[in-house]
This record gives structure tokens, C-alpha cells and sequence, in this order.
């Protein structure tokens, strides 16, 4: 643990803004299943599909905006404002609601402004995090955002759904809007600036653009074989997953709680091993030899009944899939321009959640059958066949 403590403790800031990120995303995790609930009481039940969409949509068209503003603002500056913002928004509710006067629009203007920023944090961070630790602890330091992107997915909902039985849906919103708070008050802290690049030298390369970035062959070959990862992922979590857990595993809801934190489990584990290895191992070919080795790990879904072998398939997705973030992201912020950090990384990060809810609709059909192998069999192809590409087709020297 000594690469961790030494990164979170060094001056800069990064521990600081690491724990308000972390404190940010569980919030994160909370919003969506309290304006759920809020909308279930007032009897919107046919309305959770609009909901959803308000929750999501906006990000395709907020993601490339954020991106621009982190490559020409003070990352801090932005982090700062959007959390007040958000806090602000997301305490509406909640403050409007205590004097009886909630708009019914109104959690459906706030899932908008959130779909709208999301990408804030979710590609800010990463994109300041070059200008806060040295090339050496980039890997500790992205198995460190990863833990807390792994962790707050799981317990952000968890706690939520907790919270929402003990206080009520509009307090737990209470709640998210403190969580932003945190960051907004932690990242005023940091001291290290967080600007964009100055731009210097050859007047050739001072306005680099993102087709720098798509005429780099080992990120254009990495993110295309991870969106397929996520595909296939995308089948595990949001259609095959449930279906076992409801027709074939037994438990219900909590034995899908059980998968999911044994993904989780596995991610925190591989997240932690990523992080302490030796300073720039990452390459095509060690991502690839992961990707290639997680596609297996998805037939364990054919163990079923047995909810042990599924979670032991779980578990190695996620323990397998979480050391290629953290190289990946390492890689890709050596070889991506400074200047272009907050773009590329808001691109790629919206690429990476527009993924996997393709994975539900090859799915669905199958289930729909009872293909449960056919399914099984797709799940490891998508996801590893592009890891032995990256393997064997990538040169190693290009990286």
C-alpha cells in the first residue's frame, strides 16, 4: 500500500481531490434511483422511461461541450462550478417539496441537468490528473479513480436504496447535494494549477485537434477492442444477469446484489494490483492478453444453477477488465496531448457509457428464447476476441 499512500499524501493536491471525486460519484450514484422514487410517489409509473431518457440523452450532447471547456478553463474553476451548480439543482427538489410545492417537471429538469454535466467530474478528473502526480505514479494514480468509479457504482444505488426506506427519496437527494459540496469545497483546496497548457513553440502543432487523437493507431485499436468489452458487459449486467438471478439462480433482487458486488470485488482487486506494478508496463499487448483472458470468464455464466460459479465469473470480469482501464487510461494519457486531455478524455468516456446498453439488445432476444449458451457464447467472443487482436495485430513498438 505504500504506492497508494505515497500518491494520496503528496503535495499537489490529488489525495484531496481524489476524495472529493469519490465523495461526488457516490452522490452520483444516488441521484437517479431517488428521482425514481419521487416519480413512483407521485404516480408516474409510465413515466420512469422518460425519466430515464432525461438521464442519459443529455450526455451526447453535454459530454463534447465539457470536453471544450476542459481544454480552456482551469479544470478546478469547472469542478468548483459545476458541483455548487449541481448541489444547487439537485436541493431544489427536496426544498421545494418540503413546502409543497415540488413542480412535477421538476425531477425531470434536474435528470436533464445532470445527463448535461455528467461528464464534469467523470472527465475532469482524469484529465487533471497528468498535472498532479509524475509519469511514474500515472498507473497508481488511475487504479486509484478507477477504485472509486468501481466502488461508488456499486454503493452509490445500495445506499440510496437504503437511505430512501430510512429518510425518504427527497432527503436522500439532501444527501447527493452535500456529496458535491464535498468536492467543491475540497477541490478549492488544491493549489496546483489546473489551466490548460500554454501553447508554445512550433505554431504547427499549437492548435492540436482530436484527429491527432484518431490518427493514433494503438488508442483508436484500444478504445475500439474495450467498446466491444463493454458490449459484451453490457449483456452480463443489464439483461443475462438479471435473468438468471430471476429464473434460474433463485434469491431474486439480492442475489443480483450478490453479482454485482462480486464484480465490484473483482474490480477493487484488479484496480489495486494495476496500480502497484512497475511504472509504464502498460502496452497493446499485456491489455490484449487481459481482454483475451476475461472473454472465458463470461461462460461462467453457463454454471448456473450453481450461484457460485456465476459469481466466480463475476469476479474474474471484473478483477480481469480493471487492469485495462488502468493501463489503458495510463497509455492514453502519455500519448494524448495535454492540450487535448479534457476533450479526448470526455470522447472516450462517452463512448465507454454509450456502449454497453447495445449488449442489452443482443441480448434480450436470446434470453427471450432461453439461448442462454448462445448468449454466453457471444459474451466471450465480443469481449475477447478483440484482446487477442490487440495482441497479436497491434505493434508493440507503436506504443
Amino acid at each position: 500500500m505504500k504506492a497508494y499512500a505515497r500518491v494520496l499524501v503528496r503535495p499537489g493536491g490529488f489525495g484531496r481531490l481524489w476524495l472529493g471525486t469519490t465523495v461526488s460519484l457516490l452522490g452520483d450514484g444516488m441521484t437517479f434511483l431517488a428521482l425514481a422514487w419521487l416519480v413512483l410517489d407521485e404516480g408516474g409509473t409510465g413515466r420512469l422511461g422518460l425519466l430515464g431518457v432525461c438521464f442519459t440523452a443529455p450526455v451526447v450532447v453535454g459530454g463534447p461541450a465539457v470536453g471544450l471547456l476542459l481544454d480552456r478553463v482551469d479544470k478546478r474553476t469547472l469542478l468548483i462550478a459545476d458541483s455548487v451548480f449541481r448541489a444547487v439543482c439537485v436541493a431544489s427538489v427536496p426544498l421545494t417539496a418540503a413546502f409543497g410545492g415540488m413542480p412535477t417537471a421538476l425531477p425531470f429538469v434536474v435528470a436533464v441537468v445532470h445527463g448535461l454535466l455528467k461528464m464534469v467530474p467523470l472527465a475532469g478528473f482524469p484529465a487533471a490528473i497528468p498535472q498532479l502526480v509524475d509519469d511514474e505514479n500515472l498507473d497508481t494514480a488511475n487504479a486509484l479513480e478507477s477504485l472509486a468509479f468501481s466502488v461508488s457504482t456499486v454503493v452509490g444505488p445500495a445506499l440510496a436504496g437504503v437511505l430512501v426506506g430510512a429518510i425518504g427519496a427527497a432527503d436522500v437527494l439532501l444527501v447527493d447535494a452535500a456529496s458535491y459540496l464535498v468536492l467543491a469545497a475540497l477541490a478549492a483546496t488544491v493549489r496546483q494549477p489546473l489551466s490548460p497548457p500554454a501553447r508554445t513553440g512550433n505554431p504547427a502543432r499549437a492548435k492540436p485537434s482530436l484527429r491527432t487523437v484518431a490518427g493514433d493507431r494503438v488508442v483508436v485499436a484500444t478504445t475500439a477492442a474495450f467498446m466491444l468489452f463493454n458490449i459484451a458487459e453490457g449483456m452480463l449486467l443489464l439483461v443475462v444477469g438479471p435473468w438468471l438471478a430471476r429464473h434460474q439462480l433463485g434469491g431474486g433482487a439480492s442475489t443480483l446484489g450478490a453479482l454485482t458486488a462480486a464484480l465490484a470485488a473483482g474490480e477493487v482487486v484488479g484496480a489495486a494490483l494495476a496500480g502497484r506494478g512497475r511504472p509504464g508496463r502498460a502496452s497493446p499487448r499485456l491489455i490484449g492478453l487481459c481482454q483475451a483472458a476475461a472473454g472465458p470468464a463470461f461462460l461462467a455464466v453457463l454454471g448456473a444453477p450453481s450461484a457460485l460459479v456465476v459469481g466466480a465469473g463475476y469476479f474474474a470480469v471484473g478483477a480481469l477488465s480493471a487492469p485495462m482501464t488502468v493501463w489503458a487510461q495510463s497509455m492514453r494519457m502519455r500519448r494524448i496531448p495535454p492540450a487535448l486531455h479534457g476533450r479526448a478524455f470526455t470522447a472516450l468516456r462517452t463512448l465507454m457509457q454509450g456502449t454497453p446498453p447495445l449488449g442489452s439488445v443482443l441480448a434480450a432476444p436470446l434470453l427471450a428464447r432461453g439461448e442462454l449458451t448462445a448468449a454466453a457464447v457471444i459474451m466471450a467472443g465480443v469481449a475477447g476476441l478483440p484482446g487477442l487482436w490487440l495482441m497479436l495485430a497491434v505493434d508493440t513498438q507503436e506504443a
